[in-house]
Parts: C-alpha cells; structure tokens; sequence
C-alpha cells in the first residue's frame, strides 16, 4: 500500500482508481449514431435487425400482451410479488408526499399585473427498464411509479428481449400503460423518433449501460432526458469510529452492479483506511458475485485521506457522488455541511441497499458528478412548470412605460410599438 503525492489540498490517496470511467465511454459513440439513424429511417425493420444482433432476438411482435402480461404476474411467486408491491406501495407514498410539495401559484406584484404558473403532466414518457446483469425487480417501480403518481398521460417502457419475466410483471404491477421488448440504444431510438409498434414520447427516463446512456445524450433537444447516468457510484464518509466489515459491505455491494462501478472510501482516519482496505480484499474471497465487484474495485474503487473534516467535506462535495453514505461520530450534523451527491445516507443503519430495493426514495441518480447541480428522478421530473400572465388596464400601466423605453434603447422597434400600443389605446 502506497499514499500517491496529495492533489486536492489536505488530500491523499491509500488507493487511487486504476481506470476512468469517463474515457472509457468514449468508443460507443459512433455505434449509437448508425443505430439511432437506422431506427429512424427504417423503423420497426432497423429495431428488429439491432434486437437480433445485440439482443439474439427474433420476435414476432415487440410489444407484450395482455395474456404475457397476466402470464409473467401468475408466474410471480407471492413473496417476490409481496416484496415488489411493498417497494411500490413506499415509492408511491413518497412520490405523492413530493408531490403536494409542488403547488400552482398565481400572484400579483405589481397592481393589475397577475401571473403565475400551472403543474402540469406530461402527455407521454418512455421508462427505460435495464436487464442489466440481474433481474433488477426494482427498476422499474422508480420509472414507472412517481410518473403515474405525477398524472403522466401514458408510460411507455421498454425492456430488453431477454429480460427476466419478473421484470414484465414489475413493469405491469409498476402501472406501465405498455410494454416492449427492446433494449439497448435501438429501444431509446424507437421512443424517441417513434416507429410502426412504437409512439414517440416527449421525455425518456431510467438508467442503462454506456449504449443506452450514449443514445439519450444524441437524442436530447427535441426529446427530453432525465439525466445522463454513467456506471454507479458509491462513496462513504467516515471518521475513527466507522465500522471497516460494514463499510466494506457496502462498498462492494454498489460493486456488484458492474465491472465500471465506483466504489470510494473518504476518511480521516488512516487506520480505519488500511482497516478497510484488508476487508475488502477478505470478502472478496467469499463473495458469489467477486468477479463483477472484484474488477470494479481494483479499476475504479479509491480510498481518500484527509487530514480534516473540512478536508473530507471539500474532497465529498468534488466527487459529487451518486450514493454518499455517512459514518461519523456526528453523522447528521456533517450531512449538514455537505452540498453535493445524489441521495445520502445518514449514519450506519442507512444503507444504499435499502433505497436501491424498497424503502421509497428514488435510485435513479446523477453520476460523473453531475450531483454538482442536479438531484435525481422524482415525481417532479415527469411534469412542466408553464408559467402565464394577465393584465388589467392598471397592469398595462405599470410595466408599458419601462417594457417601451427599453425596447427603444434596444433599438427594437417593433417591441416598442408593442408595447406602446396597449398604453396609447388606454389613454385614447
């Protein structure tokens, strides 16, 4: 174990990432860019060809039936279905609680002046539901479900072909209006330019892997996105009295998502760091699922020293981290003092896995730092907040003379006369 030269003031490194998750993006660019033009030129024809090619999938129709749907539900077995209704019934409540947080407003600032603005749903979304490596039951029931809670007109998801079933009857319990079995950057092409089996929606959400993430960056303009969400991310903030077993555990639960997950520990303690280190190389023997975790922590897994809490709070807020977990002696006083990350947990009994399954905040997240001005999916992404305005004869009066003025010094004459004309007639 080595400590690299410091790099950020009161920073050091006991382990530093062996690769960057970023650059290693770059090579699916040019892929994504032929299959969003062939889905868009050829339609259903293009998504079949991309779904056999990537997917080894020759379906007859793309979208899921009634019967599949009824079918992929009776083959649930109960407590997966209990488990699944007991994460949408906690991600509804929380959703709707966001809700009433988001209200109409109508004011007037100045006499005869109202304005305001109105909370309104969106006609259509697209819910990307990733296969991934596992059976993630819970994926879509943080797409789906705070978007039927927001009133959206109709959900659109999409999953790949060789999904598990499970995942269909996720997606139905969820309250996806309907369902298609296409993955990858050809399923985000399909919903956003629209095909013979599949309508176009205004906004695609959910996570993916780089294909899936590439696509919605090419499509973002007239379509609308979520985010962009590279591999994801775990880090934890401890001092001296962090627990190395729990901490390590956790870590390498975010690891097991996949090989380009980023997994960090940022502490002021270096015995706790070395502590942290030796444990997570003993449970990498015996984790089922090391070859996924094992590789994300030797390319991507770093633990940072700091030699302060300021130290570590500045180091946190850099990394912007999708998932911050707290392991202080003072964990919520310090969560106080922190700005940027996706979700945060707070002390040692709240861990990622939890809001990652069930307990009812979203999982959807920013990564790459985006946590520097952006939180995650919530009820509020799926609605617009469209402001208006109206006027009386005592508005008009109060904001033509400046609106005129500054249109003449602009020398835009067309925007003086505009205004003027309202406040000419009044006086006539």
């Amino acid at each position: 174990m080595t400590q690299s030269s410091k790099t950020m003031a009161g920073v050091s490194f006991v382990k530093r990432p062996g690769r960057n998750a970023v650059s290693d993006n770059a090579p699916v660019e040019k892929t994504v860019s032929e299959v969003l033009d062939a889905v868009r030129t050829r339609g259903d024809a293009a998504v079949s060809e991309y779904s056999m090619k990537f997917d080894q999938a020759d379906l007859a129709a793309f979208e899921v039936s009634d019967a599949e749907r009824q079918k992929a539900l009776d083959d649930l077995d109960p407590q997966s279905r209990a488990d699944t209704q007991f994460a949408i019934d906690n991600v509804r409540a929380f959703a709707e609680a966001q809700l009433a947080t988001i209200l109409p407003l109508e004011v007037e600032p100045l006499p005869g002046v109202h304005m305001g603005h109105r909370v309104i749903p969106m006609e259509r979304v697209g819910c990307y539901v990733p296969g991934g490596r596992y059976p993630l039951l819970s994926a879509p029931v943080m797409t789906i479900v705070p978007a039927k809670v927001a009133g959206v007109g109709e959900v659109v998801a999409c999953l790949p072909p060789n999904a598990h079933p499970a995942m269909i009857a996720g997606c139905h319990l969820s309250g996806a209006d309907r369902i298609f079995r296409i993955g990858g950057a050809q399923a985000i092409a399909a919903m956003a330019f629209g095909t013979e089996s599949v309508p176009s929606v205004d906004k695609i959400v959910g996570p993916g892997n780089a294909f899936v993430n590439e696509a919605k960056r090419q499509v973002f303009g007239p379509i609308g996105i979520d985010q962009l969400a590279g591999p994801s991310e775990i880090f934890v903030l401890a001092d001296e009295t962090g627990d190395a077993e729990m901490i390590a555990t956790d870590m390498l639960a975010q690891a097991e998502h996949d090989v380009r997950t980023r997994v960090g520990l940022i502490t002021t303690d270096e015995a706790l760091a070395k502590a942290v280190e030796a444990e997570v190389d003993r449970q990498l023997k015996g984790l089922s699922t090391a070859e996924t975790a094992g590789t994300a922590w030797r390319d991507y897994g770093e633990i940072a020293l700091c030699e302060d809490e300021a130290a570590m709070i500045a180091y946190s807020d850099h990394i912007a981290a999708e998932h911050l977990q707290v392991h202080t002696a003072d964990a919520h006083g310090l969560a106080k003092k922190l700005r940027n990350y996706g979700s945060l947990f707070i002390g040692e009994l709240a861990s990622v896995v939890y809001s990652d399954k069930c307990s009812g905040t979203n999982h959807t997240l920013p990564t790459m730092a985006a946590g520097r001005y952006t939180g995650g999916l919530w009820v509020g992404t799926y609605v617009k907040i469209a402001t208006h305005q109206w006027l009386t004869a005592d508005g008009v009066k109060q904001v033509a003379p400046p609106a005129a003025r500054q249109a003449a010094t602009e020398g835009m004459e067309g925007h003086r006369r505009a205004a003027q004309m309202r406040l000419d007639r009044l006086q006539a």
